[in-house]
């Protein structure tokens, strides 16, 4: 009887499902690719650095004077060619408005830090599950952009020789162009394409409008990008399409952002849960030694009250147990 008890006490706990694999076995990529929580100080060294490589590989762009006004002429006379160029007419008209273009001014040397770093900080605080995508298209917009300050140097308009642009910073005396006046040997003059100052704002803005719930934050999401187009256009600083450079770059940075996490930002996540840093006993979740959670245990104890009271088969009550000491 007692070997028949334990046989199905055996099966009983045979018939206990396994464990569920711990995540934390998952590779390293896997795990990479998987929204997590950012860390504050990981965040701002990495975009300190990031922003000061940036501007190391851009100013370390060979400044090729000659090619870059050649292209600035070239891509002024494309614009004619479509009856699309209106940055001159834009410049002086701007210009005639003093406190209008100081203004501008100041919004291109200011804005496309201020904006983007706060929306930075917004998602870290509002959707930290959706940080890390959002963050890899600010990365890969701005990298590609790199490419292209590289491969096509490009004279903005106000530095183009028979363009009839105004450079308001040098007119007004006000500071709104790192390649302008005393800041000029800080930057590179030549890498107007793509427009960086558009990749950034659309990028701001179409975070806030995906994101934020409130409608007059949304509009103003939109509005951003669309100012600073005006902006970049008035001060002589871009052609408008410079724009779409800016614009195809942040097309590419939510292309990398797609593919490596399988989905595009805002349709991650808001939060994702604090990750367990070791694994839980057996005990916290329901098991004890031996591998028997407690209901099996408790199903096999009345199995044993309930056999030590059955008759055998010819009906007689069980046989007394044989004692297990030796004479």
């Amino acid at each position: 009887m007692g070997d028949a008890t334990v046989t199905t006490l055996e099966g009983r706990e045979a018939a206990v499902p396994p464990p569920v694999a711990d995540e934390t076995g998952r590779g390293p990529l896997r795990r990479l690719r998987t929204p997590r929580r950012p860390r504050l100080w990981f965040e701002i060294l990495l975009i300190a650095v990031s922003y000061w490589t940036y501007s190391l590989v851009r100013n370390a762009v060979p400044e090729q004077k000659a090619e870059a006004l050649r292209n600035a002429d070239w891509l002024w006379e494309l614009e004619h060619h479509l009856g699309m160029a209106v940055e001159e007419s834009i410049n002086h008209t701007v210009n005639s408005v003093t406190w209008l273009i100081v203004g501008m001014n100041y919004y291109y040397a200011t804005l496309h830090f201020i904006v983007t770093l706060a929306v930075l900080v917004w998602l870290y605080r509002s959707h930290p599950g959706r940080y890390a995508a959002t963050r890899l298209v600010l990365f890969a917009t701005t990298g590609v952009a790199l490419v292209g300050y590289y491969l096509y140097p490009l004279a903005p308009p106000r530095l183009m020789t028979n363009g009839g642009f105004i450079d308001t910073v040098l007119v007004h005396d006000t500071w709104g162009s790192m390649a302008s006046g005393d800041l000029k040997n800080m930057s590179n003059q030549y890498a107007a394409m793509p427009s960086m100052h558009i990749g950034w704002s659309v990028w701001s803005g179409l975070t806030i409008f995906a994101l934020a719930r409130t409608p007059w934050v949304r509009v103003l999401g939109l509005l951003y990008p669309l100012s600073t187009l005006v902006v970049i256009v008035a001060t002589a600083n871009h052609f408008w399409l410079d724009a779409v450079g800016g614009l195809a770059c942040l097309a590419f940075g939510y292309l990398v952002a797609r593919l490596w996490y399988g989905k595009l930002p805002h349709a991650l996540p808001r939060r994702v849960p604090r990750q367990a840093t070791h694994p839980q006993p057996p005990t916290a979740s329901g098991g004890r030694t031996g591998g028997c959670p407690p209901a099996v245990a408790g199903i096999g104890k009345q199995h044993l009250q309930a056999n030590g009271d059955r008759p055998t088969e010819d009906g007689h009550p069980p046989a007394a147990p044989r004692p297990t000491t030796r004479p």
